[in-house]
């Protein structure tokens, strides 16, 4: 699907009066808006959303606020909170972290043409249109070595611990940690990483005016000085339930992995880790008590019989799932055990990124896209879905013209 009027050239200010009305005017990861969207453009579909001029699927989700949506008063709103506005067409947009994302979009494009219409029950995998941005850290490169961390709000003592520590030791390897901003295993995932002196985004389900918890003010400030915050929703927005499901799944795109510490039976962290999975990324989870009710998600998650969560006790096995430096600068220590760190890597994938993988030729040449789509038989869709997590994994490095074998993987 090709837009017709492409962000880069609209005039920058109408550009962005158009994203915040989009982004105003629906609930995120709206299918319809979406496929609107990126076929006329963002002035153009917000010019049409607001004079009612659209097709009925379209109409229904954005038509009880195409009218009263204020795109200035939220810009003016963001300004005074230290908020910036990034769209596609932002240097800063994570076009690499979000990958997978758009290729999920596609796909789901193509069922929706097809008339599946009915919603996931887990949600839409679709890109967000906007993202309301507060701190300096670059979010574009975010997903080059990334971790999403999640867990239960309601987390035990021994919960907290492992998600500070985890944490604590992956920034100190420059690996930046997600998560989304809630008590328990998010906020220790969150203090472990400034703890650390590294860099964290935190995901919120509402505008981030609005911390929540509001308890969590604090934590919000201190990630902003560090990091970075994320919202799809503009200022002054609640954080609904719907929302927290539909910023699940940036949590679990911004990840190169996601770390499911502790949840029970029906935890939200759950979903996370079934949009990771959806996404391609690996799904790693920490055992706990067997008589711990709280552990019993991540208990689940390692006992699935079909593509089951990678059970990690340690930073250093979390650290072959995301694309640490230190994967490379310990591949003659894998080596000397016989290519361990290349083998957890490996057996992260799935098989569509093994395939590609093994589409690759020698160590030394570089291919693009197009290229790994023809050597590996894949649709360059799931090439593009494939690539990040492959780098991820440490076992590719991009290249000048494309992507290369890693030493670890050569």
């Amino acid at each position: 699907m090709t837009s017709t009027v492409t962000p880069g050239h609209a005039d920058r200010e109408e550009h962005l009066l158009a994203a915040a009305y989009l982004s105003r005017v629906a609930e995120p990861a709206s299918v319809p808006l979406w496929m609107f969207v990126q076929h006329y453009g963002y002035p153009a579909a917000a010019a049409a959303v607001r004079a009612g001029e659209v097709p009925a699927e379209v109409a229904a989700c954005t038509e009880a606020r195409r009218t009263a949506a204020d795109p200035e008063a939220d810009l003016a709103a963001a300004e005074r909170n230290g908020i910036r506005l990034l769209t596609p067409a932002d240097a800063d947009w994570p076009h690499f972290a979000f990958a997978a994302l758009q290729a999920t979009g596609q796909r789901r494009v193509a069922q929706w043409q097809a008339g599946v219409r009915s919603r996931p029950q887990r949600g839409e995998l679709i890109p967000p249109l906007a993202l309301w941005v507060r701190g300096s850290a670059p979010l574009a490169t975010v997903g080059l070595r990334s971790v999403a961390v999640v867990g239960s709000r309601a987390a035990t003592a021994y919960g907290e611990h492992i998600a500070s520590e985890f944490s604590y030791g992956l920034a100190q390897r420059e690996v930046v940690v997600v998560s989304g901003g809630a008590y328990g295993i998010d906020a220790a995932a969150h203090r472990g990483a400034l703890a650390a002196g590294g860099s964290s985004v935190l995901v919120s389900a509402g505008g981030l005016d609005r911390p929540y918890p509001s308890g969590h003010r604090h934590l919000y400030d201190r990630t902003a000085e560090q990091g970075v915050l994320v919202s799809e929703r503009p200022p002054g927005s609640a954080p609904h339930r719907q929302r927290f499901l539909s910023r699940n799944r940036l949590i679990a795109a911004l990840g190169a992995a996601t770390l499911v510490v502790e949840a029970a039976h029906r935890s939200g962290a759950l979903n996370s880790a079934g949009y990771a999975r959806d996404l391609g990324r690996p799904v790693l989870a920490v055992p706990g008590p067997v008589t711990s009710a709280m552990s019993s998600g991540c208990h689940r998650l390692i006992q699935r019989e079909e593509d089951p969560a990678r059970l990690v006790t340690s930073v250093a096995e979390v650290l072959s799932y995301c694309g640490s430096a230190e994967i490379e600068q310990d591949a003659g220590a894998a080596a000397a055990t016989g290519g361990s760190l290349t083998q957890r890597a490996y057996d992260s994938l799935d098989l569509v990124a093994r395939s590609v993988l093994d589409g690759f030729p020698g160590r030394g040449r570089s291919v693009t896209e197009a290229e790994l789509s023809r050597l590996s038989g894949q649709p360059i869709s799931q090439v593009i879905a494939a690539l990040p997590v492959l780098q991820g994994a440490g076992l590719i490095t991009a290249a000048r013209e494309g992507y290369r074998l890693s030493s670890v993987a050569s």
